[in-house]
């Protein structure tokens, strides 16, 4: 099992930026698709973005495409969202979520582990 456990969140100004972390543990993130997700009160559980175990390669959601950015650390074994730009409708709680295969990367209920999730709030 890995256990994950996000940090970072918080209250910023429109405009501003915040860069959640994910740190993981149990188990080496380098075998797991890794994503981001967020759930505004009221709203339904939505992707963010990901990152598939076997590339480098990145999936963002339309909302959030050019920026926030995804990555990882393999070597602190940590996935970061670094979130610009922010907006009043970004405002939600933010959860990290691993799983072993890398399709249907955006369907939370596809990733077998999750976080507990972080709040950032964003003011206008």
């Amino acid at each position: 099992q890995v256990q994950l456990v996000e940090s970072g969140g918080g209250l910023v100004q429109a405009g501003g930026s915040l860069r959640l972390s994910c740190a993981a543990s149990g188990r080496t993130l380098s075998s797991y698709t890794v994503g981001w997700f967020r759930q505004a009160p009221g709203k339904e559980r939505e992707f963010v973005a990901a990152i598939p175990w076997t590339s480098s390669s990145t999936y963002y959601a339309d909302s959030v495409k050019g920026r926030f950015t995804i990555s990882r650390d393999n070597a602190k074994n940590t996935l970061y969202l670094q979130m610009n730009s922010l907006k009043p409708e970004d405002t939600a709680a933010y959860y990290c979520a691993a799983k072993t295969s890398m399709n249907l990367y955006s369907r939370g209920s596809s990733y077998n582990y999750w976080g507990q999730g972080t709040q950032v709030t964003v003011s206008s």
